[in-house]
């Protein structure tokens, strides 16, 4: 144990005196945080169809317009605006602001809109009650302009005409109610106007929301559930640039020859090391995590949600540690000079982490790559934190993720024996 103790002492002395080091573990992966929560805020809204930019000119000032721009400023779909840089919105200034890129979609109720809808109603309600209308021409028609910016995907514009259908909808029932009940208030004693209010008013289809997990729908994968975990887990795993430094360090100085020549395994000194990193890595978590719960807030971002069990979280973050020095120490034992285990190790790390889902969230990738993303140890932690943080699992939900990950470092340990054995011989 002692031996143990005095080999973690001098690991720990040559991680404080390597201030470049220190601050690459620490620094790179706040700003790495700071910087891809920022930048992908945006898209993350978008991917979520909420707070898409949209233009509202109402020329129609009449129920249709009215309700469609009610109904757009109350759904989270929307970021509502009827004015462009403080003046209000017209045709020609949304087209501009939208080619800009200020705006995904505009918006456009044509005057006359609501006219057009209860002059084709009050016609087909005369002639269903036997009374027709004779109209010159063809019936009124309005159209509703919208006007798209290239780069909004078909899945916002269908989500827009919609909601503009449904309003629409909405709107025409109405009228075709009230015209009803005007024709039929001439054959029903107004006596009955009661037991016709009462019907209209009552809800005969009703909805029942049922979420897949305790969270009830309040976590969803925005920005910050996304990167504060992500880039984390990047910054745990790109702890085998500092491990492969120590172990080529050991190897050039001659360190590893003279663990022969005491009473003491070469394990005792990696055992060492596993410890100090694992450590190390734990910090960085805590220190990540604070990013997400307090920083970020102060630049209007959401607030990291944390899900339920708080020891699950250790847990993920304890498997990661160790799957992460596992693979340095693997590395270092691997690669023979320090700038070859510096390149295998930080190219490896680039590689797993794109195929991980940690630049692009994995469940947005293609099947195929979605398939292959399942084989990165950086996806397994990722998915950990997913169980958490967005669906409110427990530690039933994160042990296969765990499991996973603890045999990634027992199997990069088992590789560091074989490797060190044969060359030894």
């Amino acid at each position: 144990m002692r031996r143990l103790l005095a080999a973690m002492k001098k690991e720990m002395l040559l991680l404080v005196r390597d201030g470049i080091g220190l601050s690459i573990l620490f620094i790179m992966p706040m700003l790495l945080i700071f910087v891809m929560t920022l930048i992908q805020d945006a898209a993350f809204r978008t991917l979520n169809e909420q707070g898409i930019p949209v233009v509202f000119i109402n020329k129609d000032q009449d129920t249709l317009g009215n309700r469609i721009e009610q109904g757009l400023k109350d759904t989270e779909l929307c970021d509502f605006h009827t004015r462009i840089d403080g003046e209000i919105a017209t045709e020609e200034s949304a087209r501009t602001a939208i080619k800009e890129g200020k705006f995904l979609i505009g918006i456009i109720i044509p005057e006359g809109a609501t006219d057009a809808i209860e002059d084709n109603i009050i016609g087909i309600v005369s002639e269903s009650m036997g009374d027709p209308i004779v109209q010159e021409g063809d019936p009124t028609q309005a159209e509703i302009k919208l006007i798209i910016d290239p780069v909004a995907s078909k899945s916002f514009i269908t989500t827009i005409t919609s909601q503009l259908r449904e309003f629409i909808s909405s709107v025409k029932t109405r009228i075709m109610f009230e015209t009803f009940k005007e024709e039929i208030g001439e054959l029903i004693p107004a006596g009955d106007a009661e037991i016709k209010d009462s019907y209209a008013q009552r809800e005969v289809i009703t909805y029942d929301q049922e979420y897949a997990s305790e969270l009830t729908g309040e976590a969803k994968p925005n920005s910050v559930q996304h990167n504060v975990p992500a880039w984390t887990i990047f910054a745990m795993f790109f702890i085998v640039i500092p491990i492969v430094g120590s172990v080529m360090k050991e190897k050039q100085e001659g360190s590893v020859f003279r663990f022969h020549t005491i009473p003491a395994s070469y394990f005792l000194q990696i055992n060492a090391k596993l410890i100090i990193f694992a450590c190390v890595c734990l910090i960085q978590f805590l220190l990540m995590l604070s990013i997400g719960l307090v920083f970020l807030p102060m630049l209007g971002l959401p607030v990291l949600n944390l899900g339920n069990s708080y020891f699950s979280i250790f847990l993920v973050a304890l498997a990661c540690s160790f799957a992460a020095t596992g693979y340095g120490v693997l590395v270092g034992t691997l690669a023979s000079t320090q700038q070859q285990g510096a390149i295998l190790g930080s190219l490896s790390i680039l590689v797993l982490s794109a195929l991980g889902g940690i630049w692009v969230p994995a469940y947005i990738m293609p099947d195929a790559m979605r398939s292959i993303s399942e084989l990165s140890p950086l996806h397994w932690a990722l998915d950990g934190f997913y169980a958490l943080f967005l669906r409110g699992g427990g530690m039933l939900d994160v042990l296969p993720h765990v499991g996973k990950l603890f045999l990634f470092f027992g199997v990069c340990i088992g590789l560091t024996a074989l490797i060190k054995r044969a060359k030894q011989k």
